[in-house]
C-alpha cells in the first residue's frame, strides 16, 4: 500500500512519540551497533590479524625460482607453478579457522628435499640472527632456508569460506588455532625435524624475557618430538645474549637446563655453549664499540699502536670495521675447511 508523504509541520502519531517506542528504538539501535562490531571488527575487518601479503603469488613464484636456480640448485628441478597451486589448495575456499596441517601434505611432498647432515639449525626468539648466520644455506640450512620455508617466510595468508579470493584480514592464533599460517609452520617444522641428521644445532636467545627455551613453542612441540634419534650424533645448543641485553638464561640454568635435561633423558649427546664465538662475531659487526665484542676490542687495542700516513691519522671507523669483517671471514673459512 502506498503511503502519502507527510507534510512539513504535521505531527507524528502519538505512539511514535511514546516513551515505550523510544526505548524500543534505542534497544534496536544498540543491538545493531553490537552486531556490527562483532561481525565487522576494526576498520570493517573480520579478523584481528594482518591480511594476506599483497602480490603473494608473484612473491612465492619468484622465491621458488630463485631457490632452485640460485640459492640451492641441488634440490633439482621443481615445477614452481605446481607448487604454488598445491600450497594455495590447502587454504583457499575454506574456513580460515579450519585449516589443518594435513591440508598441506601435497605441497610438502612436492617441495621437500634433503637437508645435508650437520646443516640443520633450529631456533627460538632470534629468527633474523639465525637467517644472517646461516647465509642462505652456505653455512647452515634452517627451516626458513629450505624450499618449503621459502614459501612462507615473513609472509601472511588466508582464504575465505566459499570464496576463491584471499582475505584482507586473517585470524590470529589467539582467535583460532587451526589457521592457515599456524598449520603451515606446524607441518613444515615436523617435516624439517624428520629430515635433520648428524650434528643438530639449536640457537636460543639468552635475553628473551620468557626464557631462552619456551616450553610451548615450535621447537618443543613439533620439532623435538619428531627428531629421528638414530640419525643424530649430537645436539649442540648455542645460547646467545643480545649485545647490551640482559643475561637472563644460560647453559645449565633456567629453561636451558630444562632443555638439556629433557634431551639427555631422551638419550641425546648434548653440548651447550654460551655466546658461541662465531655467532658473537657476527653480532659485533653491528656493535663494534661494545665491550662484549672481542674482535673489535682487539682491533681497538691494535689501533692505538698503528699509525699510517693517511693524513697522519690512525685507522678510521670504516677501516676498523673492514678489518673486523676480514678477521671474521678468515674465521668462517677456517671453520668451513674443518667442518
Amino acid at each position: 500500500m502506498h503511503m502519502a508523504a507527510r507534510h512539513p509541520g504535521e505531527q507524528l502519531p502519538q505512539n511514535f512519540c511514546s516513551p515505550g517506542f523510544r526505548m524500543n528504538s534505542l534497544f534496536l539501535l544498540l543491538l545493531v551497533l553490537l552486531f556490527s562490531k562483532d561481525f565487522s571488527g576494526v576498520d570493517g575487518k573480520k579478523w584481528k590479524g594482518e591480511g594476506t601479503t599483497p602480490n603473494l603469488d608473484s612473491i612465492i613464484i619468484g622465491r621458488c625460482y630463485e631457490y632452485i636456480r640460485i640459492v640451492n640448485p641441488a634440490v633439482g628441478e621443481k615445477n614452481c607453478s605446481e607448487l604454488l597451486e598445491a600450497f594455495k589448495k590447502a587454504f583457499m575456499n575454506k574456513d580460515p579457522c579450519n585449516i589443518l596441517p594435513s591440508d598441506y601434505e601435497l605441497f610438502i611432498n612436492l617441495s621437500q628435499h634433503s637437508i645435508p647432515p650437520n646443516k640443520s639449525l633450529f631456533w627460538e626468539n632470534n629468527q633474523f640472527l639465525v637467517s644472517s648466520y646461516a647465509a642462505r644455506t652456505r653455512r647452515y640450512m634452517p627451516l626458513g632456508d629450505t624450499l618449503i620455508g621459502a614459501f612462507g617466510d615473513l609472509l601472511n595468508w588466508c582464504g575465505q569460506a566459499n570464496n576463491t579470493e584471499v582475505d584482507d584480514s586473517c585470524p590470529t592464533t589467539e582467535e583460532c588455532e587451526n589457521n592457515a599460517v599456524e598449520s603451515f609452520w606446524r607441518i613444515a617444522s615436523i617435516n624439517y625435524a624428520k629430515q635433520s641428521s648428524g650434528i643438530i644445532h639449536v640457537m636460543l636467545n639468552g635475553s628473551a624475557t620468557g626464557g631462552a627455551y619456551p616450553l610451548k613453542g615450535f621447537f618443543a612441540d613439533f620439532e623435538i618430538p619428531n627428531l629421528q634419534k638414530e640419525r643424530i650424533s649430537q645436539i649442540e645448543i648455542w645460547v646467545m645474549d643480545d649485545i647490551g641485553g640482559p643475561d637472563l638464561d644460560s647453559c645449565g640454568k633456567g629453561s636451558v637446563q630444562t632443555l638439556e635435561t629433557q634431551l639427555k633423558e631422551m638419550g641425546y649427546d648434548i653440548t651447550c655453549i654460551d655466546n658461541y664465538k662465531s655467532v658473537l662475531f657476527l653480532l659485533c659487526l653491528d656493535h663494534p664499540d661494545h665491550p662484549s665484542c672481542p674482535v673489535v676490542s682487539s682491533a681497538l687495542s691494535a689501533q692505538r699502536g698503528c699509525v699510517f700516513s693517511d693524513q697522519g691519522g690512525s685507522w678510521n671507523r670504516l677501516t676498523l670495521i673492514s678489518f673486523a669483517a676480514f678477521v671474521l671471514q678468515i674465521h668462517f673459512n677456517l671453520l668451513n675447511q674443518f667442518a
